[in-house]
C-alpha cells in the first residue's frame, strides 16, 4: 500500500527528537478480513453409483469417520467390525440393526457387498489390514499414520501399484482449504524467503492425554484380546492397553504418529514439499506417570534441504500434554518479509518488510545511532536523506486473515475426494507416497528420541541415509 506520507512531512519528522532523529514509532499497519469460498455443492449420486461403505475400528476417530463419511451423498455403511462388543452394538443402534457386525476384519473383506473400508484401528494393525483390505479389492481409507513401522512402507505403495485399488491416508489437512490458501500465499512470494516453520498442539487435558475411559464391562468375555494384539508382544488382558493403547509403543506411535504426521502433511501440502533430511527430538513423562512408555511432552527439531520449492529451512515441533500456560495449537511458516500463521478455521497471512536500516534509524531514532554524538547522529541523518530519490514509506505491517466458511469440515472434504476417486478416477489427495512422506519424519522422531541421535532422512528415495 502506498504511503499516504508526503516527503516534505517525512524529512521534516526525521528532524526532529534527538539530533533530529529521535521522532517515535511512524510504523503503520493495515488489517483486513476475507471469508474463503466454501467448496462446490455436492450433488446426490445415482443409485447405481451408490457405495457401500464398511468401518473396521469403531472407536473414536472410526467413529467420527465413519459419520462423516456418511453425510457424503450416496454413500452407505453395510458393514462393521472391532474388538470390543459394545462398540459393534453401539454401530447398530446409531447406524441401523442391519448393519453387519463381527469382531474379524476377515469378515468384512470377503464381503461382496464391501466397496470400500475405513481402517481406524491401532496403529499396530494399520499396513496389514490395508494391503489386505487392497487385495480384496476394496478402496481404503487408511487413518494416519499410514504404517506403525518404517519397513512396511513401500509394501503398501507396492500394493497399491499391484492391485490399482484407491488408497487414500486419513490425514485431513491435505485436502483442507485452509492449507490451499497457505500454499497460494506461500507459492506468490507473500513472506519472502521461508526460514522456519513452528508448529505447537498442546493439550490440558486427561482425554487430551489419551486417558479414555475404561467401560464397566470391559473383560475378555467382551474384548477379543488375542486379536487385539495380533503380532504384538503376547500379555495378560490388560483392559487399560486395550483402550488406551496408544500410551504404548507395542500398539501406538505416540505423540509422533497421532500429532505430528498432521503437521508434516500440512508442511508438505503448502510447501509442495518431500520431507526433512534430518531430525531430531527430546522430551520425556513430566506427568502423565501412568504406566505409559511413550513421552507426554516432545520437541522436535527437523532440517529441510534446498528443493525446486523452496528454500533449506528449520521445523520446530511442540508437544505438551499438561500445558499450564494453556497455549493450545499454533502453525506458523515464517519467512524473512512475513508470516503465514494457520489455525483451525482461518489462516493469517502478515507481513513485515524488512526496510533499509540507514531508514529504520532515521524513522525510530534508536537503537546504535543513539550511541553516537549528536554531531555524528546529525552527518549520518544528512548523509542517508541525500542518497534519497525518493521519499521512503516508513514500515508497514500488513494483515490478512481468510476464514473458512461457518461449519467448514476439512475431514469431510477428505472424504470427498476419496468416493470421488472411486467413482470418478480422479486422484486421491494423500495416495500411500505422500503418505508415508508424513508418516516416516514422525516416526523418525521416536527414533531419534529412543536412540538419543540425529536420524539422516532422504525424502525422495524414502529410506533411511547409511
Amino acid at each position: 500500500m502506498k504511503s499516504q506520507t508526503s516527503r516534505r512531512d517525512f524529512l521534516k519528522a526525521a528532524s526532529l527528537g534527538m539530533a533530529g532523529l529521535a521522532i517515535g514509532s511512524t510504523a503503520s499497519s493495515h488489517a483486513r478480513a476475507e471469508v474463503l469460498p466454501a467448496p462446490g455443492p455436492l450433488k446426490n449420486a445415482a443409485p447405481n453409483d451408490q457405495i457401500q461403505l464398511a468401518t473396521i475400528g469403531m472407536g473414536i476417530i472410526g467413529y467420527i469417520d465413519t459419520q462423516t463419511a456418511l453425510q457424503v451423498p450416496g454413500v452407505k455403511l453395510v458393514a462393521a467390525a472391532d474388538c470390543y462388543d459394545s462398540r459393534l452394538a453401539h454401530a447398530k443402534e446409531v447406524f441401523g440393526k442391519d448393519v453387519f457386525t463381527t469382531r474379524k476384519y476377515e469378515e468384512i473383506l470377503e464381503r461382496p457387498d464391501v466397496d470400500a473400508v475405513i481402517i481406524s484401528v491401532p496403529d499396530h494393525w494399520h499396513s496389514r489390514i490395508a494391503m489386505d483390505a487392497m487385495q480384496a479389492g476394496k478402496a481404503v481409507y487408511n487413518e494416519k499414520p499410514m504404517v506403525q513401522d518404517l519397513e512396511d512402507g513401500p509394501q503398501v505403495i507396492a500394493t497399491q501399484k499391484k492391485t490399482g485399488r484407491v488408497f487414500q491416508v486419513g490425514s485431513q489437512y491435505a485436502s483442507s482449504i485452509l492449507y490451499a490458501k497457505a500454499n497460494e500465499l506461500y507459492k506468490s512470494g507473500a513472506i519472502g524467503k521461508l526460514n522456519l516453520v513452528e508448529a505447537r498442539n498442546n493439550r490440558n487435558s486427561s482425554i487430551g492425554a489419551w486417558q479414555y475411559s475404561i467401560p464397566p464391562d470391559a473383560s475378555p468375555k467382551t474384548i477379543d484380546w488375542e486379536r487385539f494384539l495380533g503380532d504384538a508382544p503376547k500379555r495378560p488382558f490388560d483392559p487399560v492397553r486395550f483402550f488406551r493403547w496408544r500410551n504404548y509403543r507395542d500398539y501406538g506411535t505416540g505423540i509422533p504418529g497421532d500429532l505430528y504426521v498432521h503437521l508434516f502433511t500440512g508442511i508438505h501440502r503448502v510447501l509442495d514439499s518431500h520431507g526433512p533430511s534430518t531430525i531430531a527430538s527430546t522430551g520425556g513423562i513430566r506427568y502423565w506417570h501412568d504406566g505409559r512408555d511413550v513421552p507426554d511432552i516432545m520437541v522436535g527439531m527437523c532440517g529441510y534441504e534446498e528443493s525446486d520449492t523452496h528454500p533449506e529451512f528449520t521445523v520446530s515441533l511442540l508437544t505438551n500434554f499438561e500445558d499450564g500456560s494453556n497455549s493450545g495449537s499454533l502453525f506458523r511458516f515464517i519467512g524473512d518479509e512475513g508470516a503465514i500463521e494457520i489455525s483451525y478455521d482461518s489462516v493469517t497471512l502478515t507481513r513485515a518488510p524488512r526496510r533499509d536500516p540507514g531508514q529504520y534509524e532515521v524513522l525510530q531514532g534508536y537503537n546504535s545511532v543513539r550511541t553516537w554524538s549528536e554531531a555524528v547522529q546529525k552527518e549520518f541523518a544528512k548523509e542517508w536523506r541525500a542518497k534519497q530519490q525518493r521519499a521512503v514509506s516508513p514500515p508497514m505491517n500488513e494483515s490478512v486473515t481468510y476464514k473458512a466458511p461457518d461449519g467448514y469440515d476439512d475431514r469431510f472434504d477428505h472424504f470427498t475426494y476419496f468416493f470421488d476417486s472411486i467413482r470418478n478416477g480422479t486422484p486421491v489427495r494423500e495416495d500411500a507416497v505422500y503418505g508415508l512422506r508424513a508418516a516416516a519424519p514422525a516416526l523418525l522422531t521416536n527414533t531419534a528420541y529412543f536412540e538419543k541421535r540425529i536420524v539422516q532422512w532422504d525424502p525422495e528415495r524414502m529410506e533411511l541415509k547409511s
